[in-house]
């Protein structure tokens, strides 16, 4: 007897539908899998049997063949368990196999029967929805996160007998599974608590508007890392799509709380500096998300920047570029988002004190070298860069509070306002998004902003890249004071968010 149900594959960030098949028939008892399956998934014939038998099912002395489809995919991990189950005992006469019909499942099986979380659901429900399948079938651990989908019912089972209950009478099973997603309310840090720092504050708030890549260069404790994560809290929200867009990226990671699975704030990604460049791209043979892509619509915070190997800092060139990440395999080309904006911090020698000569201890040549770790492509790639001095005793003691991040926060949402509306028709979103073309179109100057413009070309000797940073980095200025049209004190204020590199690199 035939019998077959669908279930999905992820790869990459794409989902692949699998139809598995199951045949039983009369010969020597056998268990064979068949479809260029894995290891992993030809060891579900064993975690099958005894599921099953522990739940007080026994399969027949028969011949079982199951096949996935289409063979030519290699099918890999442990979520194949429960439609191999459902199949198999729909070909046995067990199920009627007309159940099967119209409906997705995945999930891992234990030796007990239970059913076990699997990562990758959201966009296994989100593709079964857009199919027009009646129900998805998933582990109850994975319910809330199939939940945010609306237009499929989406059933969480613990165990192969609710499996088997809820496909018997299915509208019975499904009454009182509507669950509300639970938000969790974290403690945010605020701007309020930096002491001094105004301009390094500044340039934050600058990059934060136009989504510009920022490095912070400084002493120890002079407040960089302090600074970063607080970058996060004058974002504007996520949106609805932005948020279900990070929620899928996450879910494929494994990295989502089953109590709050949906993404409701932009991620700050700190990885160690000692992380290979696979952890930044994402790698193995069927790649996922890596911690570039993790920081999708938020900030990678890279620390100690010079100290990341010149293999991992180099990788960041082309998403800085494309905002996406391309991976070639064997098996096929995967593309990942990577729509992210860098926050770096580095301290400008070995000691961290240069070019302090009273306290600094280094050579001329150790200066060099660690500040040359760092090629100047990628220093192209980075808009704002900004000096971080140490923090002063008065500044320490002084008891006046600054700005705090609800105030900068305002005046970002203003400035991205502007810029929605500017670019609602250029398929980009931000003035750090801009192309040489679009820079032309959108950068317009006056006539004394384009002579303060032109001096600064010759005397720093700018690359077009460079000088197009300049310009998208003043268009952000102009859009924090509501102006269209960019001046001599918007083209001032972006030089100086630059042409302090100069002090390091020659």
């Amino acid at each position: 007897m035939f019998a077959s149900v669908l279930s999905a594959a992820i790869f990459g960030m794409e989902v692949c539908p699998i139809q598995v098949e199951a045949d039983v028939s009369n010969g020597l008892p056998s268990f064979t899998m068949v479809g260029y399956a894995s290891a992993q998934v030809k060891e579900a014939q064993e975690r099958v049997r005894t599921a099953l038998k522990n739940s007080g099912v026994a399969l027949p002395p028969r011949r079982i063949t199951v096949n996935f489809v289409p063979a030519d995919i290699k099918k890999e991990g442990a979520g194949f368990d429960l439609p191999v189950a459902a199949a198999v005992l729909a070909a046995s006469g067990m199920l009627k196999p007309e159940l099967l019909t119209d409906v997705m499942m995945v999930g891992e099986v234990s030796l007990n029967g239970e059913i076990h979380p699997v990562s990758g659901i959201l966009p296994r429900v989100i593709h079964a929805g857009e199919t027009g399948l009646r129900f998805c079938v998933i582990p109850s651990g994975n319910l809330k996160e199939g939940l945010l989908v609306k237009n499929i019912k989406v059933i969480g089972v613990r165990t192969l007998r609710e499996m088997m209950l809820f496909l018997q009478n299915p509208e019975k099973h499904f009454a009182g599974q509507e669950e509300m997603c639970k938000v969790i309310d974290e403690k945010t840090e605020d701007f309020k608590e930096i002491q001094g720092q105004e301009g390094a504050k500044r340039a934050a708030e600058i990059a934060a508007a136009g989504f510009h890549n920022i490095l912070l260069i400084g002493p120890p404790g002079a407040g960089k890392t302090m600074l970063a994560r607080r970058i996060p809290t004058i974002m504007p929200d996520l949106t609805e799509e932005e948020g279900m867009e990070l929620t899928k990226i996450y879910s494929i990671a494994g990295l989502l709380s089953e109590e709050a699975p949906l993404i409701l704030k932009r991620p700050f990604r700190n990885p160690h500096h000692t992380s290979p460049p696979q952890a930044l791209t994402g790698g193995g043979r069927n790649p996922g998300p890596g911690e570039i892509t993790l920081s999708h619509r938020g900030i990678l915070f890279l620390d100690e920047f010079p100290e990341f190997s010149r293999a991992a800092l180099e990788t960041l060139r082309q998403p800085l570029e494309d905002r996406e990440i391309v991976l070639s395999r064997a098996s096929g080309t995967y593309h990942f988002p990577a729509n992210f904006m860098l926050v770096a911090a580095m301290n400008p020698c070995p000691c961290g004190y240069y070019p302090d000569m009273n306290r600094c201890t280094c050579t001329a040549g150790q200066v060099s070298h660690y500040l040359g770790k760092i090629s100047r492509p990628l220093l192209d790639r980075i808009d704002i860069c900004t000096d971080i001095p140490a923090v002063t005793f008065s500044q320490m003691t002084d008891q006046e509070k600054g700005e705090g991040s609800f105030e900068m926060k305002v005046r970002v949402e203003k400035a991205r306002d502007i810029q929605k509306e500017r670019y609602k028709k250029e398929g980009i979103r931000f003035n750090g998004e801009m192309t040489g073309k679009q820079i032309k179109k959108y950068c317009t100057c006056t006539r004394e902003g384009e002579r303060l413009l032109g001096m600064a070309f010759e005397k720093m000797k700018f690359s077009a890249r460079s000088y197009h940073k300049v310009l998208r980095t003043a268009r952000t200025i102009a859009d924090l004071q509501g102006k269209e049209i960019i001046d001599s004190s918007h083209i001032g204020e972006a030089l100086s968010c630059r042409a302090f590199d100069k002090k390091y690199w020659n």
